[in-house]
């Protein structure tokens, strides 16, 4: 059973000593949740969402329940505006929205009915800054706006809105950035090889899929991920990051090398479950779990540095006693350097796509879920600290060390440490 830590009558904002409790009783099996609709099920929250204070950048995470607890605020800025063939603006548009609603549609050899719709968006610049002292990076590199994986949990559903666009639209409108090569060039221009962070002792950090997955579907053909990758090879003494669902990345590996050869990368696979009934459930169009393992192992034999994301840990799915371990044996099988997780957050625009869902596959989490995530992003302190504490326990089994750019902050926390660093000099190299 889950190991939910809360009170089935307490209010979501009570900070009384929760009961150890079955609050997630059942859970759903490889044979599938069932649908069930009735009167005895808390009603999802419908209209407009809202908004944490202080609302993360496009391309930036949302903040840490330390620093945004509180419950949302109403916020009625998105419409549906025009990002379709041939629509028509029924009003003015601003920034990315107007440039969303003026994008051309993007060619494709797909012919199938569920393919979403391609725009190309003529951005100005592909490299983000990320200022914001809550992630480990200074830069971000989203190739494409939306993401045809579909995922039932996604925070970055959000970064539709800046385009006056629902969140429910982030899988079935995507953007190309177009000219991605030339502008990341041009771009490199405002990168430093002394961020600040570190006192000037390590190159800022780059992190590519903060908001989108670079290896969706239409990375095969827009290839605009490798236009990036092919920019970012012809340069030393970077530090980049890539997270991913996709078993596609292998494809990169050619550059992939060239990169860890020259400069510090890491890359990241994300795997939620190893059921891959539930994985289909959760994430629709996002390869399989096994695919995904499989691409940790060819990346490391390929002598990469590579660990594998369990983020979001969502509560009463992929929480089951001995899940999260085995996941975590599967992922040190497969070659993982490291492995973290986290608690389910969801952003306004996440939650109007996820409660629903929770109601008619999980109807008997409903509830819970209502109580928990209705009026706030995040799942109650107790329940999340308990699942810090189990991860922490597994990746001490299972040896995993610290992330680099964890390892790094923990380095550059220490100046009494000769770090023995050069600029050009690739600071984490695959162990073995």
């Amino acid at each position: 059973m889950s190991p939910v830590l809360s009170n089935p009558t307490a209010g979501m904002f009570d900070r009384r000593p929760a009961q150890q409790t079955a609050l997630f009783p059942i859970h759903s099996t490889d044979n599938g949740p069932k649908a069930r609709t009735g009167s005895d099920l808390a009603p999802i929250v419908t209209g407009p969402g809202g908004s944490i204070s202080g609302s993360p950048m496009p391309d930036c995470p949302p903040a840490p329940p330390e620093e945004h607890g509180a419950q949302r605020h109403a916020e009625g800025r998105t419409r549906d505006a025009a990002a379709r063939c041939g629509a028509q603006q029924s009003a003015p548009l601003v920034g990315i929205a107007r440039l969303a609603a003026n994008s051309p549609c993007a060619q494709t050899e797909r012919t199938s009915p569920e393919r979403p719709e391609y725009f190309l968006l003529p951005v100005r610049s592909i490299l983000n800054r990320c200022d914001s002292k809550r992630v480990p990076f200074e830069w971000t590199i989203n190739p494409y706006r939306g993401c045809e994986f579909a995922c039932k949990y996604c925070y970055a559903r959000y970064t539709h809105e800046y385009m006056e666009l629902d969140g429910g639209e982030f899988e079935k409108k995507i953007f190309v950035k177009k000219d991605a090569g030339a502008l990341l060039a041009q771009d490199m221009r405002k990168y430093s090889y002394e961020s600040r962070s570190s006192g000037g002792m390590y190159p800022e950090h780059i992190a590519i899929g903060t908001a989108t997955d670079p290896y969706q579907p239409a990375e095969r053909e827009h290839r605009v991920t490798r236009a990036c990758l092919e920019e970012l090879a012809k340069r030393e003494g970077l530090s980049i990051s890539l997270i991913t669902k996709s078993n596609q990345i292998v494809r990169d590996i050619d550059l992939f090398k060239k990169i860890a050869s020259r400069s510090e990368l890491s890359l990241n696979i994300t795997v939620t479950t190893l059921r891959p009934r539930l994985a289909r459930l959760l994430e629709p169009r996002a390869p399989r779990p096994d695919l995904r393992l499989g691409a940790v192992k060819q990346l490391r034999e390929a002598g990469l540095a590579v660990g594998v994301s369990a983020c979001p840990l969502i509560p009463g799915m992929t929480d089951r006693d001995g899940e999260l371990e085995a996941l975590a044996a599967a992922a040190k099988n497969a070659g993982a350097q490291w492995f973290f997780s986290n608690v389910l957050f969801l952003m306004p625009s996440s939650a109007r796509q996820f409660l629903p869902f929770v109601r008619e596959k999980f109807p008997k989490l409903a509830k819970q879920y209502e109580a928990w995530y209705a009026k706030n992003g995040y799942a109650p302190e107790e329940y999340r600290k308990k699942m810090s504490q189990r991860v922490a326990k597994i990746r001490q089994e299972y040896a995993f060390v610290a992330r680099p750019w964890e390892e790094r902050t923990l380095r550059a926390k220490r100046p009494q440490l000769s770090l023995g660093w050069v600029p050009g000099e690739a600071l984490f190299r695959a162990a073995g």
